[in-house]
C-alpha cells in the first residue's frame, strides 16, 4: 500500500513539474534598451573679442533672449561713431550737389535777366520807329543797320541770362557727381549698418528657452569667434537612443509611439520614433552566420514631448517598449 501511494506521489510531482514546465507561457514584451541624449546648443561670439560678464551659472533656467554673456565693446561703439559721422557728412554733400544756387545769387540772376530784356525791348522799339522813318528820308539806312545789330546783341543777352537763372535754379552737382555720391551714401549706409551688427554681437543672448548645463569661459578671457562660452541644453533636444535587434527591425518606423521606462521614472513617459539608422550595426568581433545574426543591431531615436523630456538626464539607462506591447 505504501508503495502505491508513494507512485501516486510521484506520478503527482511529475505531473505538476511537466506542466510547470511545458504550460503555455504569454510571450514576454518586446523591449529595446537603451539611454537618454542630448543636442547641447553650445553659444559662443560670433567675432573675437574679451568676455567682460558672464550672466548666467551652470543649472540656471533661462529663455530665448535672455542676456548670456557680454564682450567688450569699446572698439565697435568707435567704429559705429565714425561711420554714422562719414555717412552724415557724404549726406551733405549729396544734399548740397543736389541743391541750386544761393537764394541772392538767383535774384541777382533774375535781375540780370529783367535789365537783358528791358534793353532788348528799348532796342526793339527803336528799330521799329526809325525803319518807318527810313522810307520818308528822316532816318538813314547806317543807323537802322546799327539798331538791328544792337537788336541782335540785346536777344543773345537775354538768352544769357535766361541761361543764367536755370543754372542757377538747377542742382551745383552734374547728373555723374550726383550718382556717383548717392552710391558713396549707400556704401556708408551699408557700412553702418554692419558696425552697428557687430556691436550688437557683443551682448549675446539665448537663441532657445533652455537649461544652462555648462559654463565654458568667464569673464578676462579672450576667445576666437564661434568658442563657446555657454552650454545649453533645450527640453526638445533630449531624446533617447535605443537598439532594436535585426531581428525586430520590421517593427519598427518613424512615427511609431513608444515608452519609456527608467529607474523613479513616472509609468506615463512615452514618445515617437524619430529616427531609424538606415544601416546594420553589430557589436564586434564576431563572424556573420546565420547564428550570430541576431547580434546586428538597427540604432533608432525617439523623442518626448518637451514637457517631460526633463525627467531624462543625458547618459540614464532607458528601456523602450512599443506602445502597442506596453503592458
Amino acid at each position: 500500500m505504501r508503495r502505491i501511494l508513494l507512485l501516486l506521489a510521484l506520478a503527482v510531482v511529475i505531473g505538476v513539474g511537466g506542466w510547470a514546465i511545458f504550460r503555455p507561457r504569454n510571450a514576454a514584451p518586446i523591449a529595446w534598451q537603451g539611454y537618454a541624449e542630448a543636442d547641447f546648443v553650445k553659444v559662443g561670439p560670433t567675432q573675437q573679442g574679451l568676455v567682460t560678464a558672464v550672466h548666467v551659472e551652470r543649472g540656471d533656467r533661462v529663455v530665448k533672449g535672455q542676456p548670456l554673456f557680454e564682450q567688450d565693446d569699446a572698439d565697435d561703439r568707435a567704429a559705429v561713431d565714425q561711420a554714422r559721422r562719414l555717412l552724415q557728412q557724404a549726406n551733405s554733400q549729396l544734399a548740397n550737389l543736389r541743391s541750386a544756387a544761393k537764394p541772392t545769387e538767383i535774384k541777382q540772376a533774375e535781375a540780370n535777366l529783367r535789365d537783358a530784356e528791358a534793353v532788348r525791348d528799348r532796342v526793339q522799339e527803336d528799330l521799329r520807329r526809325n525803319e518807318a522813318l527810313l522810307k520818308s528820308g528822316s532816318a538813314t539806312r547806317q543807323i537802322v543797320d546799327q539798331e538791328d545789330a544792337d537788336l541782335r546783341s540785346a536777344e543773345a543777352k537775354v538768352a544769357a541770362a535766361t541761361a543764367a537763372l536755370a543754372t542757377a535754379d538747377a542742382p551745383m552737382g552734374r547728373s555723374g557727381e550726383i550718382e556717383a555720391q548717392s552710391s558713396m551714401v549707400d556704401s556708408l549706409d551699408a557700412a553702418l549698418k554692419q558696425a552697428e551688427w557687430r556691436l550688437t554681437q557683443r551682448s549675446v543672448v539665448s537663441p532657445v528657452s533652455a537649461v544652462v548645463a555648462d559654463v565654458i569661459a568667464r569673464p578676462g578671457e579672450t576667445l576666437a569667434a564661434g568658442a563657446p562660452v555657454v552650454s545649453l541644453l533645450p527640453a526638445e533636444n533630449i531624446f533617447v537612443r535605443f537598439f532594436v535587434p535585426e531581428t525586430e527591425f520590421i517593427r519598427v518606423h518613424v512615427g511609431d509611439p513608444v515608452q519609456f521606462q527608467c529607474d523613479h521614472c513616472p509609468g506615463d513617459l512615452v514618445g515617437t520614433v524619430s529616427y531609424v539608422a538606415p544601416q546594420v550595426e553589430y557589436t564586434p568581433p564576431f563572424i556573420y552566420s546565420e547564428q550570430t545574426r541576431t547580434k546586428f543591431v538597427f540604432i533608432a531615436e525617439a523623442r518626448p514631448p518637451p514637457a517631460q523630456a526633463t525627467i531624462l538626464k543625458p547618459g540614464q539607462p532607458v528601456t523602450v517598449i512599443p506602445q502597442t506591447n506596453a503592458p
